[in-house]
């Protein structure tokens, strides 16, 4: 591990399982891009997916801030998931369940056949299936995208998570304990005009994020 990559507070919440790494990466669509640009700190959100051993970024070629990392700037990439909200006694006490990650590198951009198979990629693994529901993307479009993928390496990023409850209850007329959170898919919601049944690619989102119950009885009291 380099320095930046070692834990200093609570190393038990990390971990350097690359398994670990990879669920979080495959089960959050939504990273946050950060470098410094110009001398200024720069940071973007932006869908992310994980290919193997890199995690694929695209945006448009008019981006200046990513015309700067097509020249080898050094980046980061920040995933977290939002597990639940630990409600303790008090607002000091009081936390949340999460599982993060930061990648750190350098992106290295992709041209070409190797754009338009990453894009393509990038497009399945957040539709799965689309590329084969719908048109291939023309010159123009692929000429209007950037195509970048982050490598990642040993030593080069970290993950950590914080689980689990508050401290065993010191007055029961105070109510403690955790609310779960999670990403859930919506009933999808066809643009106006669209005759088509729903397509494989929108079921499958449907199956990645179930959503809750319909009717969601009351706790007992």
């Amino acid at each position: 591990m380099t320095d930046l990559s070692t834990p200093t507070r609570k190393p038990e919440r990390y971990t350097d399982e690359r398994a670990r790494l990879d669920e979080l990466l495959d089960g959050v669509p939504v990273g946050v891009l950060s470098t410094v640009h110009e001398g200024l700190p720069w940071s973007v959100p932006m869908l992310v997916a994980r290919d193997g051993d890199r995690v694929l970024l695209h945006g448009s070629t008019g981006a200046g801030a990513l015309r700067h990392l097509r020249v080898g700037a050094p980046i980061t990439l920040t995933v977290m998931a939002l597990d639940g909200l630990v409600v303790a006694e008090s607002a000091f006490d009081s936390s949340a369940n999460y599982r993060s990650a930061v990648l750190r590198g350098t992106a290295v951009e992709l041209a070409g056949d190797e754009a338009a198979a990453a894009l393509e990629r990038l497009t399945d693994r957040l539709l799965p299936g689309r590329t084969d529901e719908i048109r291939g993307s023309t010159r123009r479009e692929l000429a209007a995208t950037t195509c970048l993928v982050l490598p990642i390496e040993e030593g080069s990023w970290l993950f950590k998570e914080r689980t689990g409850g508050t401290d065993p209850s010191t007055d029961p007329e105070v109510w403690s304990g955790v609310v779960p959170l999670r990403l859930v898919a919506g009933m999808p919601e066809p643009t106006a005009g669209v005759t088509a049944p729903t397509p494989g690619s929108v079921q499958a989102v449907g199956e990645a994020y179930p959503g809750f119950p319909e009717e969601v009885s009351a706790p007992p009291r």
